[in-house]
C-alpha cells in the first residue's frame, strides 16, 4: 500500500472515496471537497489493471482535484485468489460472451476500499457509480457488511449528474477534461476492459474501432500464432511450457490476444434493476483461459460433472453480478467447483488469427478419450448386440407416451 498526501491540519470530516481517475470519480473528489465539506482520501484499489505510469496519472489526478490524501491498495493477488480462480473453473461468460470484467473487480475492490476506511475511521464512503448499474449494488452492499457505520455518499446518483455535466463543472474549476472522455466510461482491468456511452446507447449502432485498444482483427498479422496453455485443477499455471505466476500469466495472455484482435465483444443484458444496459468490451486474456479450459474439461470431467459445472457457474456468475458475493452460498459453490476440477489437469493448444481462437488439441493424464471406450465404428468396449439392447430400452419412455397418445 502507498500514499500521498497534502500537509493539513483540518478537523473536517474524513471521506474515502473509490478513484479510478476517471471523470466521474475526479468530480465526486472536487464536488465532496468543495460542496460537502469533507476532507477526502482518494483510494485506487489497484486489481492489476493499470500501468505505473497510469498509477503515477492517477495519483496526480487525485492531488490536482482537491484530495487531501491519496493511496493506492495493491489487490491483485486477492484478486485472483477470491474471484477470478472461481470464473475460470466456472467457465464464466455472462450471457454466453461477457466475462464478468467489471464485476469480478468491482466487489473485490469495494471490499478492499470498505476495510480500509473502517480502519481510518472515517466518517464517509463515496463511490462515482450511476443510479442505473449494477456497480452501485455492488459498493453498497460491501458499506452495509464491511462499514456499516460509515454514511455512504454517491454524488453521481443522488445528483442524477450527467457525464456533460461532470465535465463542465471540472472545467469551471479549470481542470482538463478531454472530449473522449466525456463520450466514453471506460473500465480497464486485468480482467478485460469495458466500454460504456457514445454507440453503445444504440443496440443499432456499431462501436468504432478507435474505442478499443486491441488490434483491429482486419488489421491483425497474417499469420497465426499457436501457443499452449497448462492447467493445474482447473486453472492455467504455464504459457509454452513456461510456469508463471496468475497476474503475469494473465498479462502476457491479453497481450498475445490483443495482437491478434482477440477478445472483443458487444454484451446486451438487464441490470439488477431491470434496465436493459449494453457494453462493449474487450477481454484477450480471459477469453483464452476460458476457451482453453473448456477443452480441457470436455476431455476430463464426466457427462454429470459437466452438467453441475453449467449450472452452479452460473449461479455463480449471476449472484457475482448481481452484487451478492458476500453472500455464504458463494463460498459452498467455490468449494464446489474446487473438488469439480480436482482433475482438469493438461495442456491445450490454441491457435490465434484474425479475431479468431481455435482449439488444435488438448491432452491429459485424466483424459476419458479412448480410455478403453473408441467413439466411432471401432469401438470395443460394447458389442453390436450390446448397443442395440441399449438403443431399445433407452427408447421405451419415448414409445410409450406416443403409444398413449402424445403425438407429434
Amino acid at each position: 500500500m502507498t500514499a500521498t498526501s497534502t500537509p493539513s491540519h483540518s478537523t473536517r470530516p474524513l471521506c474515502v472515496l473509490a478513484f479510478s481517475g476517471g471523470l466521474d470519480t475526479s468530480f465526486c473528489v472536487a464536488h465532496l471537497t468543495r460542496d460537502h465539506g469533507y476532507d477526502v482520501i482518494a483510494a485506487c484499489v489497484d486489481t492489476g489493471g493499470f500501468s505505473e505510469e497510469e498509477l503515477q496519472q492517477i495519483e496526480a489526478r487525485a492531488l490536482e482535484v482537491g484530495a487531501k490524501e491519496y493511496v493506492r491498495i495493491d489487490a491483485s493477488q486477492a484478486l485472483y485468489d477470491q474471484v477470478l480462480s472461481h470464473l475460470i473453473r466456472a467457465d464464466a461468460l455472462r450471457g454466453g460472451v461477457y466475462p464478468l470484467s467489471v464485476a469480478a473487480e468491482r466487489v473485490l475492490q469495494a471490499a478492499e476500499l470498505c476495510r480500509y476506511a473502517h480502519e481510518r475511521g472515517a466518517q464517509a464512503i463515496a463511490h462515482g457509480s450511476t443510479g442505473a448499474g449494477n456497480d452501485q449494488l455492488r459498493f453498497d452492499v460491501a458499506a452495509k457488511v464491511f462499514a456499516p457505520q460509515a454514511t455512504l455518499i454517491t454524488p453521481i446518483r443522488e445528483g442524477a449528474v450527467t457525464r456533460e455535466a461532470s465535465t463542465q463543472y471540472l472545467r469551471d474549476l479549470g481542470f482538463v477534461v478531454e472530449d473522449k472522455t466525456t463520450r466514453y466510461s471506460i473500465n480497464q482491468g486485468i480482467w478485460g476492459t469495458t466500454i460504456g456511452g457514445g454507440e453503445t446507447h444504440d443496440g443499432w449502432a456499431e462501436v468504432p474501432d478507435e474505442a478499443y485498444t486491441t488490434v483491429a482483427p482486419q488489421r491483425a498479422p497474417d499469420e497465426p500464432e499457436s501457443l499452449t496453455l497448462s492447467f493445474e485443477a482447473g486453472l492455467p499455471v504455464a504459457l509454452n511450457g513456461e510456469r508463471l505466476d496468475p497476474i503475469p500469466l494473465i498479462q502476457r495472455l491479453s497481450a498475445l490476444g490483443s495482437a491478434h484482435g482477440v477478445g472483443r465483444g458487444i454484451h446486451v443484458g438487464t441490470t439488477v434493476l431491470g434496465v436493459k444496459g449494453r457494453i462493449a468490451f474487450e477481454a484477450p486474456g480471459p477469453y483464452l483461459i476460458i476457451e482453453a479450459h473448456k477443452a480441457l474439461g470436455k476431455l476430463v470431467l464426466t457427462r454429470q460433472q459437466e452438467a453441475l459445472a453449467r449450472v452452479i457457474g452460473a449461479q455463480y456468475s449471476d449472484a457475482l453480478h448481481n452484487g451478492l458475493f458476500f453472500d455464504p452460498a458463494m463460498r459452498d459453490i467455490e468449494a464446489c467447483l474446487a473438488s469439480q476440477q480436482r482433475r482438469v489437469s493438461g495442456e491445450v493448444r490454441l491457435k490465434l488469427f484474425k479475431g479468431h481462437i481455435s482449439v488444435a488439441g488438448a491432452r491429459s493424464e485424466h483424459s476419458l478419450l479412448g480410455r478403453g471406450a473408441t467413439y466411432g465404428e471401432q469401438a470395443k468396449a460394447f458389442s453390436g448386440a450390446e448397443a442395440a439392447g441399449f438403443c431399445a430400452v433407452y427408447a421405451m419412455e419415448s414409445a410409450l407416451s406416443m403409444a398413449a397418445g402424445e403425438g407429434l
